[in-house]
Parts: structure tokens; sequence; C-alpha cells
């Protein structure tokens, strides 16, 4: 099963142990038009422990917009 967009942008951020200003929009614009899985989900729990923690910096400063999802 091929990785979702959100998927592919979190492992980025983990690769590159930096979350981009354009990942964290392109994040953003992907939860807002098409929407998220549960595993969706989970991957960005995942990145924002990491954020948190300090293994993955992030361009945009301190507060973690992207974590605060639309309902569906």
């Amino acid at each position: 099963m091929p990785l979702s967009m959100i998927h592919r942008l979190v492992q980025s951020a983990f690769q590159m142990g930096c979350l981009s200003v354009e990942s964290e929009g392109l994040i953003r614009q992907v939860i807002a038009v098409r929407g998220y899985q549960a595993a969706d989900l989970s991957a960005l729990e995942e990145l924002h422990q990491a954020v948190c923690a300090g293994r993955v910096k992030r361009e945009a400063g301190d507060t973690l917009n992207i974590f605060t999802m639309p309902s569906r």
C-alpha cells in the first residue's frame, strides 16, 4: 500500500531532522482538502512528539499549529 502524502512528509521530516515551513504548509493543505487516515494521525503524533523532544527541529518556530486538526 502506498504511503499517503502526509506520511511521506512526516517521513521526510524525520530523515532531514527538520520540519520545513513548506512541508508544514503542505500537511495543513492536505488535511484541509483531502482529509486524513488513522495512520496519518499516528504519523503526526510521532512527529509531534519528536518536535517536542527536540529530535526534529521546526523551521517555523515553537508553536505546533499543524497538530490542531479540523473536524472531518
